[in-house]
């Protein structure tokens, strides 16, 4: 798979409500996440693979539905340089967008590291 397949499995298997140890099989063990400063995370972030996980299972208690939508993908060697549109759907029925500049590193066909800006709408 090229670095935007394999990034692009990861959102589908997010959008199917895939979560927890599931999301397990789409990265390396050393894998991490860089997001930075946005309105739901003013300070940014940097999750450890076990801390992503853990997040997602969260995610689950809160969104009834995710998607991705990916408007423009350039690969660069082993890594995926995505625009693209995420929406969720609280609970409640609320529903959150983003707008996301991604960069996914890739090794051995896993993700091994996703750098995020995140920009969303105002809610």
């Amino acid at each position: 798979m090229t670095p935007a397949e394999t990034a692009t499995a990861l959102h589908r298997a997010l959008e199917a409500g895939t979560h927890g140890a599931d999301l397990r099989r789409h990265f390396t063990p050393d894998a991490m996440t860089v997001e930075h400063p946005n309105l739901i995370k003013p300070n940014g972030a940097r999750s450890s693979l076990d801390e992503m996980l853990a997040a997602s299972e969260k995610g689950v208690g809160l969104l009834s539905s995710q998607q991705y939508d990916v408007h423009s993908a350039l690969v660069t060697g082993d890594t995926a340089i995505l625009r693209l549109t995420w929406t969720g759907v609280l609970r409640d029925g609320k529903e959150l967008t983003a707008h996301i500049a991604q960069f996914v590193e890739t090794r051995d066909g896993l993700i091994s590291s996703i750098e995020t800006f995140d920009c969303y709408r105002p809610f």
